[in-house]
């Protein structure tokens, strides 16, 4: 038996008593929890039929199920608050493009590894007051909107939110724009050199 934290948490906010939060989060996700009837719920929570804690719970969940509706037309940020890591059905989770056979290897290049990374193509450069900078725009480019760049962008962005539950902090978001010009590591089998490795400069038009 193992109780969805994330859940128990987000039901106990939510109006709901710890008890029956608990009861509630054994085996079972939010979107399990909203699949059930009122009287498998009942007899979740061990109430009655006419308790008056089982009809403040039904509440909750009904409130639950149209927020999320609301929020489906509005733009949204990524927050602890908002977003239940569990509460993520299969059948949604979109095709990664960088799981298949024909597209090469994506990696960020961590910021503080990048004048290392790209030190073969001598890219230092000197502005007209002496400061020292990675001419990083001389790089080929690729677009943001890139299936296997927005790929990368979604996976950072969830390894950041799973990182703050771990840590039991609330996550405000990665800054608006923090994926732009940064570098990308391109990997791919070579013929005559094994493996071929290309550098792309990350940026959101032409």
């Amino acid at each position: 038996m193992v109780v969805k934290s994330a859940t128990k948490k987000r039901l106990t906010e939510l109006g709901v008593r710890e008890e029956l939060a608990h009861k509630l989060a054994t085996d079972r996700n939010m979107a399990a929890i909203k699949q059930m009837s009122s009287d498998d719920i009942a007899k979740a929570c061990g109430l009655s039929r006419d308790d008056e804690e089982l009809q403040t719970v039904l509440n909750v969940l009904q409130e639950v199920g149209s927020n999320r509706r609301r929020n489906k037309s509005r733009k949204i940020t990524i927050s602890m608050k908002e977003i239940d890591l569990i509460d993520m059905p299969e059948h949604e989770i979109k095709f990664n493009p960088l799981n298949h056979v024909l597209v090469p290897h994506h990696a960020l290049v961590p910021i503080e590894d990048e004048e290392k990374e790209l030190s073969p193509w001598d890219l230092i450069r000197f502005d007209f007051d002496g400061t020292k900078r990675l001419a990083k725009e001389l790089l080929p480019k690729i677009l943001i909107t890139d299936p296997a760049i927005q790929a990368l962008k979604e996976a950072e962005e969830r390894r950041e939110m799973i990182k703050a539950a771990e840590d039991d902090k609330d996550h405000p978001g990665l800054p608006a724009g923090w994926l732009a010009d940064r570098v990308v590591k391109v990997t791919r089998p070579s013929p005559t050199a094994g493996i071929s490795v290309a550098y792309r400069l990350i940026v959101e038009g032409n």
